[in-house]
């Protein structure tokens, strides 16, 4: 048996999920923004009753590591390492963009979208500062293409990539985007948000091949530093 909590807390949104062995049992998600410092544990409390287990029982616990908001992803990280100290488990971090991009690809699965795979890539956003968005770019295996990385949208943007294959825009920061990228070969899918559920899914591959991190060493992939405004006193 493998017993997995998934924690996703780098968007606005905020989620939950227990599986067994990739099974869901429970999930729960509030879409508030900043509500994961008030309402995580709530929900984690929520789900493994739900679930008819014990906190003891569980196995390992999955965090989505960012890119995304610094605030929710130390609050999700910050949760999950203590769970881990407490019940003496081990930790599977995924990456933030390699989520979305995983639920992009399966949405087109089902909505049976026919586009040769090959002919295809995906790049998963997520809202960054004025037209700064954090992306990656995956061929239609989810292989790496492109690395995560801050970038700023201009009407240029991917403009190689979108020359020789048409290009699924997701999440977020996708939204922004759209009246700016408007290359033919460019599809805009804005609504999918991270989502603990698949995350579970994610984290439970990596469960198999005992990807496990290093709670002591482990830190949010912030990709960028935070930036503290200092008031204005003038």
């Amino acid at each position: 048996m493998a017993l997995l909590l998934s924690l996703e807390t780098s968007s606005q949104a905020c989620s939950v999920a227990l599986h067994n062995n990739g099974l869901l049992l429970a999930s729960r998600e509030i879409d508030t923004p900043r509500s994961a410092a008030s309402q995580l544990a709530v929900m984690i409390h929520v789900v493994i009753k739900e679930s008819k287990y014990k906190t003891k029982d569980i196995q390992g616990i999955v965090v989505a590591e960012g890119p995304g908001s610094y605030t929710g992803l130390r609050i999700g990280v910050a949760t999950a390492k203590g769970l881990c100290y407490a019940l003496n488990i081990p930790l599977i971090a995924i990456n933030t963009l390699q989520l979305l991009a995983y639920q992009g690809k399966d949405l087109l699965q089902i909505l049976k979208v026919k586009e040769q795979d090959d002919k295809i890539l995906f790049c998963p956003m997520l809202d960054a500062r004025r037209m700064e968005v954090y992306c990656m770019l995956l061929d239609s295996n989810l292989s790496e293409v492109e690395p995560t990385q801050a970038k700023i949208i201009d009407e240029h943007s991917f403009e190689n990539h979108l020359a020789q294959k048409v290009i699924y825009f997701l999440g977020e920061g996708a939204l922004k985007c759209k009246g700016i990228i408007s290359h033919a070969n460019a599809r805009f899918i804005p609504e999918i948000n991270p989502h603990a559920i698949r995350l579970g899914e994610l984290g439970y591959a990596k469960w198999n091949q005992s990807a496990f991190e290093d709670v002591v060493s482990f830190e949010p992939f912030y990709l960028k530093d935070f930036l503290l405004r200092k008031p204005n006193l003038g």
